[in-house]
């Protein structure tokens, strides 16, 4: 397979392809890791080989990179991937690279691609060839490595986080293939259409190559939509999807930062969240219920309106659908983000559960016992002028506990005034 691949024309692979990095020192868009300031890269850049899991969006170098490490560290290199490779094809690269190192001395480096598809049995397998050198290791994902990775294998592994590529490497990328191509980039698109090109490929160098890649062909054809205008651009490649995948870290990722949002108060961030999530197909179900449960655990009694509100807006959602129901969505949203916050009465339960796990079912107090009702122990709270009166609601073995405390914010700080009031002698 690897012989029949070599005999393929280069000129015949996508752009992208011919013009990956050969060596680590190339790879573009990373330099947080492999910079020369980094302890990594500088282990990296001169070869060495260590196992590493790579985590980051796609097109932001994992596989460039793996091939460039092995380039750099002059060793053999085999690629699986995780959606068609089994246990069978695991056992036969530790063997292979077992033999090789034996033979040759020449180190072997396996990449494996979308290694979160793998599950126990199969990432085991890997195991004991990486622990005996006959295996390197660069396992790429685009999800959350404790997520998917058993822990025996995250142990012998280094973990680096790829990021989304900025303008500035995208700049590097139109350099190299403006001297690949002998065009300049100025010949092909305006610097309004570079901007929308930048914006198109969304932090992913693989999309910018290919979108590139498409001008550069149009262009050769006919010079006459040349210099490109963003909105030719816009026609030749189409516009931007947004990148979302509900099962997967772009889903939780993108949930987690709406409800920190919210939590903080940034309706304007909130609202540019959630449309990220309904324009990449997220259940707008889902979104509400996160917001009924945000409504009790950060906002609570300082805002007593916002839990009813939330459940309101879910009733909305799944009465209306969308596209509509996204305006009732966004009240619940603006609305819970510009509420005084107050975590107390979540706060407050989780000491009580804390409390019950570690004192067990005290006997209840005989007052308070439903079959006790006419022994005249009971106080009953209405006969006095403030309906209240003091007297022992806990069980007679525990010591009275302090759960809740409001805050000084929005109602709670009512609640608090009432509190105090109500216990004045």
């Amino acid at each position: 397979m690897e012989l029949f691949e070599q005999s393929i024309n280069p000129e015949l692979r996508p752009l992208a392809e011919r013009l990956r990095p050969k060596t680590v020192e190339e790879v573009i868009g990373q330099d947080h890791i492999l910079s020369e300031k980094q302890p990594i890269g500088k282990l990296l850049k001169h070869g060495r080989l260590v196992n590493i899991i790579i985590t980051g969006p796609p097109g932001t170098g994992k596989t460039s990179f793996a091939r460039a490490l092995a380039n750099s560290a002059k060793a053999h290199f085999m690629a699986l991937n995780a959606v068609d490779a089994g246990v069978k094809d695991l056992k036969a690269a530790g063997e292979s690279g077992k033999e090789r190192l034996a033979q040759h001395g020449e180190k072997t480096l396996l990449f494996v691609d979308e290694i979160h598809r793998f599950n126990k049995a199969q990432q085991d397998v890997l195991l004991p060839f990486i622990e005996r050198g006959e295996l390197y290791l660069v396992g790429a994902t685009t999800e959350h490595p404790s997520y998917e990775l058993n822990r025996a294998l995250l142990s012998r592994c280094q973990v680096l986080q790829f990021k989304r590529l900025e303008r500035e490497s995208f700049e590097k990328l139109a350099e190299k293939i403006s001297k690949y191509e002998n065009t300049e980039i100025k010949e092909l698109m305006t610097d309004e259409a570079f901007d929308k090109l930048v914006a198109l490929a969304d932090g992913d160098g693989r999309k910018f190559f290919n979108y590139l890649e498409s001008a550069i062909e149009l262009f050769k054809i006919s010079k006459d939509y040349f210099p490109m205008t963003g909105e030719v651009l816009v026609q030749l490649v189409g516009n931007k999807v947004i990148a979302y995948d509900k099962a997967s870290d772009q889903h939780y990722d993108t949930i987690s930062a709406f409800i920190k949002s919210v939590r903080g108060s940034d309706p304007d961030a909130a609202l540019y969240y959630m449309a990220r999530m309904l324009e990449g197909g997220e259940d707008p179900v889902f979104i509400a219920r996160r917001l009924m449960i945000l409504a009790s655990e950060d906002i609570g009694n300082a805002e007593p309106r916002a839990l009813p509100l939330a459940v309101a807006g879910l009733q909305a959602v799944e009465a209306i659908g969308l596209p509509e129901a996204a305006i009732n969505l966004a009240q619940v949203v603006t609305f819970l983000s510009s509420c005084p916050k107050s975590n107390r009465s979540y706060m407050g339960w989780n000491k009580a559960k804390a409390f019950v796990a570690e004192t067990g079912s005290a006997d209840l107090p005989l007052a308070l016992k439903s079959s006790s009702k006419a022994s005249g122990e009971y106080v009953y709270p209405h006969e006095f002028e403030k309906a209240y009166v003091e007297q022992n609601y806990w069980p007679p073995s525990l010591t009275p506990q302090k759960f809740y405390e409001p805050s000084q914010r929005g109602h709670e700080k009512i609640i608090n005034e009432f509190l105090r009031w109500l216990k004045q002698k």
